[in-house]
């Protein structure tokens, strides 16, 4: 059986002392209680490890051998101990994340960032999905977080309110409205306002569409045949203006800009985390909880 470590610990101390006053203050206890460990120790290996006189300590040969081979002993120990209190607490491991596509500009980086910082043990392996796909993987135990635009529905997750953004319109350069900081509604109404297609995320559809829903007449929407992302020449040549939240404004397309619109609500960001969390899943929630409030995500 392999001797306590504690005792272990306490007679290196000894063995680099060779003294039993100085090795007891050093640890911090009193000297008859070092020696009756030190004899516990003896007596589980079988062997003596010190020759004590009145005037010296000395190591024995199995005492030199110990102190020799203890210490990467007690250090591999140690990595074991540290990896398993990592792994309870969610630091290690391979994290999947699915992201809506248009979280991919800013709020997914920066929390990938956040947790590969805070647990370098612990390997991210993010990628863009389908929105509606998203609730159902992390469900199902596909993925193991996801990042959607809108409270997507879907059973067996809980939902984490991670970010509010701002609803506005990309929007030519050169447009007239574009010289505004805050556009109207109403003049935005004035003009074909492009939507992605429903099926692509039904609840940010809805969302954005029903921004304009008092405004009459009613507005022309557009839903292109093709990619939103690749179909921007009437955007760019000013025909169109394009509803969309706060994060059409990182990077956007050479000739486009963003520009809010005035009193409409929030677009909201979601982290999704499946029902029956372990510490992976509760470590996930902690960090974006912290980044949430150290950028002001929810304060929009």
């Amino acid at each position: 059986m392999a001797p306590d470590t504690v005792s272990l610990r306490y007679f290196l101390v000894l063995a680099q002392e060779l003294n039993f006053t100085r090795a007891a203050a050093r640890i911090g206890i009193a000297q008859p209680a070092l020696s009756a460990r030190i004899r516990r120790l003896e007596t589980e290996l079988g062997t003596p490890l010190l020759v004590r006189t009145t005037r010296s300590v000395v190591l024995t040969t199995a005492g030199a051998a110990l102190a020799e081979s203890a210490p990467p002993a007690l250090a591999a120990l140690d990595r074991a101990w540290d990896t398993a209190r990592s792994a309870a607490a969610g630091e290690l491991g391979t994290l999947r994340i699915g992201y809506s596509l248009s979280t991919g500009a800013e709020t997914t980086p920066v929390l990938v960032d956040k947790l590969m910082h805070s647990s370098p043990g612990l390997e991210v392996d993010a990628a863009p999905m389908a929105t509606p796909e998203i609730s159902p993987a992390v469900a199902e135990g596909r993925i193991d977080a996801g990042i959607t635009r809108g409270e997507q529905p879907g059973r067996g997750v809980r939902r984490y309110l991670l970010r509010r953004a701002r609803i506005g319109v990309q929007l030519a350069q050169h447009h007239p409205l574009a010289e505004h900081p805050e556009i109207e509604i109403a003049d935005a109404a004035a003009y074909p306002l492009r939507l992605p297609h429903r099926a692509a995320n039904p609840v940010i559809h809805d969302q954005l569409s029903a921004v304009f829903r008092d405004i009459r007449p009613h507005p022309q929407f557009l839903t292109p045949t093709v990619s939103f992302d690749m179909s921007q020449r009437d955007l760019r040549d000013g025909r169109t203006l394009a509803p969309a939240g706060e994060a059409a404004a990182t990077a956007p397309p050479p000739g486009i800009t963003w520009r809010p619109l005035h009193g409409a609500p929030s677009l909201t960001i979601h982290l999704v985390l499946p029902r029956e969390q372990s510490p992976l899943h509760r470590r996930v929630r902690a960090v974006a909880k912290t980044v949430a409030h150290e950028l002001h995500w929810l304060t929009g």
